[in-house]
């Protein structure tokens, strides 16, 4: 397993770019987040940020012309609901618990990331190194689009993670603060974003959009729906479920290496290599954490009972709306 050969993409921006970006950041972000703060409208950055990454051209993009085939692994996930986790888990199984890396992304392809600029510091989709450099000629694909845009094949396959929107909420908070500094919103308002088409993260569609267009293909063969919550409360038997559907025979040797590497803590020791950016800070914001705590059941640490209740009454109403048959009870923890 030639781990060595794999290339180091080089991700650390220079600290004087980094500081040029700041100028238009404190000379008129923060300004206009101001203003709109002033005159009732909080979220009208975010939401307008939303409403550019809505664009249903832009989404199809990614993508565009690409062919899966057998040798593809898609973890698709919506934004904080264990990409990484999976990311790691799918990666450790098809290089049989010896995956090594400087980041992730040098092995892992991530064609919808929000930053044009961003596309340089992933593997290519279209490259075959990873594949002929994996053990098992298998790779994995990072998306955070809804099925629709995601090209199907019924010889790839399809890892989609479901978390609880609650937990999704109170993990989004820190990270995207740590991100955007001084003008990102309070808490109340980041939750009225959240709740709305046009939330900043919603890589165009919503929870109950993005968690519909997946069970809708859970039938599939080649599709496999983990809860997020289980995988936490048996972590084991979710490798197993995984590497069964990946088409990868471990040993009992091989899957005691995928769970160690792919635990909280081991996770946690090398959180920079899930960093996109690298080592790289910004200087309005704060070095940020891609793992964190991943923990279930949590959702009070940030949002008080009322707050979960309204999330999970959105979207279950949502997702009647969508005429979805989605069992919400079972993958969330409804606040009764």
């Amino acid at each position: 397993m030639n781990t060595k050969s794999i290339p180091v993409i080089k991700r650390k921006a220079p600290k004087l770019m980094l500081y040029l970006a700041a100028i238009p950041y404190y000379l008129l972000l923060l300004p206009f987040n101001w203003l709109m703060k002033l005159i009732g409208k909080p979220g009208a950055l975010s939401n307008f940020m939303g409403k550019r990454g809505a664009n249903p051209k832009k989404l199809a993009k990614p993508f565009k012309g690409y062919e899966p085939n057998a040798d593809d692994i898609f973890v698709s996930t919506f934004v904080k609901s264990g990409t990484n986790w999976m990311m790691q888990i799918a990666h450790q199984i098809a290089w049989h618990g010896e995956g090594e890396y400087e980041n992730i992304h040098d092995v892992v392809a991530w064609p919808d990331t929000p930053n044009r600029g961003a596309t340089k510091m992933m593997t290519p989709l279209n490259s075959d190194f990873i594949k002929q450099l994996s053990p098992s000629g298998l790779r994995v694909i990072k998306t955070h689009l809804s099925a629709h845009y995601v090209p199907f094949n019924e010889q790839a396959k399809y890892l989609v993670v479901v978390r609880d929107p609650k937990e999704v909420f109170v993990s989004s908070y820190p990270f995207v603060k740590s991100l955007a500094g001084p003008i990102m919103p309070d808490v109340d308002d980041w939750l009225d974003m959240f709740l709305t088409k046009h939330w900043s993260m919603n890589f165009g569609n919503t929870w109950a959009e993005h968690t519909d267009s997946y069970w809708k293909l859970r039938n599939k063969p080649n599709v496999l729906i983990l809860s997020y919550s289980k995988l936490k409360q048996d972590l084991d038997a979710g490798i197993r479920q995984v590497a069964e559907k990946m088409g990868v025979g471990l040993n009992e040797d091989e899957i005691a290496k995928v769970l160690e590497k792919s635990s909280v803590q081991y996770m946690k020791g090398i959180n920079h290599k899930f960093n996109p950016m690298g080592g790289s800070s910004l200087p309005w914001g704060t070095d940020f954490k891609m793992v964190r705590e991943g923990k279930t059941g949590n959702s009070s640490e940030l949002i008080s009972r009322e707050q979960q209740l309204r999330i999970d009454s959105h979207f279950i109403q949502e997702l009647k709306d969508l005429g979805s048959d989605f069992p919400y009870d079972e993958f969330c923890n409804i606040n009764k």
